[in-house]
Parts: C-alpha cells; sequence; structure tokens
C-alpha cells in the first residue's frame, strides 16, 4: 500500500499528512457530487483555493453551476474554501472511453438484406452493392451470436 510506502522513509513519512488530506477532501467532493465528480480530480488545495481538474470544457462547464453546492458542502465537512477554480486537464483517459458496442441485426435483417442482394438488378453500377450486401450477410451468419 502507497502508505505503508510513504511511513517508512522518513522524508516520504512528512508527506503523508497531506496525502490524507487530499484523498479525504477528494471523497469529500466526490460524496457531494458523485456522478460530476467522478471525472474530476484535485490538482491543489492551499490557502483556501482549491483547484480542480475537468476532462472536458464541457464538464468544467457543467461543474462550475455545481459550485456553490460543492463548496457549501465542503464548509459544512470542516473544509475552509475561499474558492474554487477548474482547470481542463485530461487525466483520466483510459476510463472515459466508452466501450464501442458490436452491430447486432435480427435474423430477419439479414435475410432482408440477403433478399435486396439477389432482387437487386446484374449491373456495373450495382455490383459494388451486391458483393457489399453478400459479404454483410456471409459475415452475420458465420457470427457465433446469429
Amino acid at each position: 500500500m502507497a502508505t505503508d510506502f510513504l511511513k517508512r522513509n522518513d522524508k516520504m513519512a512528512a508527506l503523508l499528512p497531506a496525502v490524507e488530506r487530499m484523498a479525504a477532501l477528494q471523497k469529500d467532493c466526490a460524496a457531494t457530487l458523485p456522478s460530476m465528480f467522478s471525472l474530476c480530480e484535485i490538482l491543489a488545495f492551499e490557502d483556501g483555493n482549491l483547484l480542480l481538474s475537468t476532462p472536458s470544457s464541457a464538464v468544467a462547464a457543467k461543474l462550475k453551476q455545481q459550485l456553490p453546492k460543492l463548496q457549501d458542502a465542503l464548509l459544512k465537512r470542516g473544509w475552509h474554501i475561499n474558492n474554487i477554480k477548474l482547470r481542463v486537464q485530461m487525466m483520466k483517459a483510459a476510463e472515459i472511453k466508452e466501450q464501442m458496442r458490436a452491430l447486432t441485426l435480427p435474423p430477419t435483417a439479414v435475410t432482408a438484406f440477403e433478399e435486396l442482394s439477389k432482387s437487386l438488378e446484374q449491373s456495373k453500377q450495382n455490383d459494388s452493392l451486391i458483393q457489399a450486401l453478400q459479404l454483410l450477410v456471409q459475415r452475420r451468419r458465420d457470427r457465433p451470436d446469429y
């Protein structure tokens, strides 16, 4: 654990109270604004000034509207915060990236594409479309989830 490492080294042990303080503040912020703060992190907290990172300007704009609520909640929890500033800074890119969905087609749609490929007139203009439709049908039927 990181705290065990900090405790073993005298110079690093001096950082432990600051690390614990920042972790507690991060936890209180997340408890106040759970959906907003899941993407944000505390960059600094000095002399009553809190600096937060946000991954995008859109998140910053939404969070800015919630700053009075956050400041009041933190004051009630004993944090003396005079000012909160936001900085757009990508910090959790791996967590933000959305999972791609696989396109699923019902069997009736696959059959309809197959019928379309067979009903199209054989011409130079339709050849690539017919081939694309046949390939789509073949790939969908070869899938284990078909």
